[in-house]
């Protein structure tokens, strides 16, 4: 083959070369490219009064917990916004105690109030404001009452089989005495909420969460 022939067949096999490479380059450029948009965290926004619904990871009770003890849940359903996946479910949330006040025996009544305040989406904790809803025990007075008043008809009833008037006047306050005491010993109505309970809370702010393409 002459020299000049070889110069130039030398020279188009660089030049393909060059060209190949470039392609593949530019072909792995544009993976990476994609596959960057792809993974680009894309920031969504939770409205006002988004609900987030959870099932509790311990139990919580209003005679044991006090205000500002921290607990941990699990959402329970997904958040979705637009057709996205805002929140899944099964991320890690973390509550808070807002308050609690145990029952009393003949009067007062039982309060739990809780508030979602962190949730956990992809590693990166959000912090979150909730709207608190109290939960309110039982009113026991009635049952008080009842247990009171049955035990004055009782104490009546057998004052008045044992002395005649005169008994059921006497039975009649020993009989109430005696429900009291039920009253005092069973009138407890505490709220008592056990592991895998359901609690809703709604968004009381907008949050911004970075949501993976």
């Amino acid at each position: 083959m002459p020299p000049i022939m070889v110069e130039v067949h030398m020279h188009l096999t660089k030049r393909h070369y060059l060209i190949a490479g470039g392609a593949v380059v530019l072909a792995a450029a544009l993976a990476v490219s994609a596959a960057t948009l792809r993974n680009r965290p894309d920031p969504v926004t939770l409205p006002e009064h988004t609900a987030i619904r959870v099932t509790l990871d311990e139990a919580l009770a209003s005679n044991q917990n006090r205000p500002g003890d921290h607990f941990d849940a699990t959402v329970s359903e997904p958040v979705v916004i637009d057709g996205k996946t805002v929140i899944p479910q099964g991320a890690h949330a973390e509550g808070l105690v807002v308050d609690a006040q145990k029952s009393g025996r003949l009067m007062g009544r039982a309060r739990l109030q809780l508030a979602l305040q962190a949730v956990d989406v992809n590693g990166q904790d959000y912090d979150v404001r909730t709207i608190s809803h109290a939960r309110i025990g039982r009113n026991h007075k009635k049952r008080n009452w009842a247990w009171i008043g049955g035990g004055a008809g009782g104490g009546a009833l057998i004052g008045g089989l044992a002395g005649g008037g005169k008994g059921a006047l006497i039975g009649g306050p020993v009989g109430a005495g005696a429900g009291a005491t039920v009253a005092l010993l069973t009138g407890k109505k505490d709220i008592k909420l056990r592991p895998e309970t359901p609690v809703k809370f709604e968004l009381s702010e907008p949050v911004t969460i970075n949501v993976k393409g």
